[in-house]
Formats: C-alpha cells, structure tokens, sequence
C-alpha cells in the first residue's frame, strides 16, 4: 500500500501530471494526488517523486 503526499515546495509544473496522469493533478499551481487511484499505478508514482524538481514529493509505503 502506498501513500503519496505533496508539500508546500511544489511548484506547479506538471512534470507528476505527465508521468502518472491517472493519479496526480494540478490544482491552484499545486499538485493533488488521488490516493484512490494510486493502486495498478505504483511505479508511475515513484517515477513522479523521483523527477519532481523541486523534491515536493513524498511516498510512504506500508
């Protein structure tokens, strides 16, 4: 199980939106993750967090 959070450093750009575009939009120039849709899209995710270029986002797993 995975949790994804955005913090306050997020800069809007899209970059999450293009690589997992099931879970994540962008909302008043900040990211929002759907986390009932992050399962079947894992790896979609951990590609997104690890391309931020601000580093805004955060993955616990469980």
């Amino acid at each position: 199980m995975m949790w994804i959070s955005v913090s306050n450093d997020c800069i809007g750009c899209g970059t999450c939106v293009q690589l997992s575009p099931e879970v994540f939009e962008i909302y008043k120039n900040s990211s929002i993750p759907n986390q009932a849709k992050i399962s079947g899209h894992e790896e979609q995710c951990l590609d997104a967090a690890i391309n931020c270029p601000v580093g805004a986002i955060s993955i616990d797993e469980w």
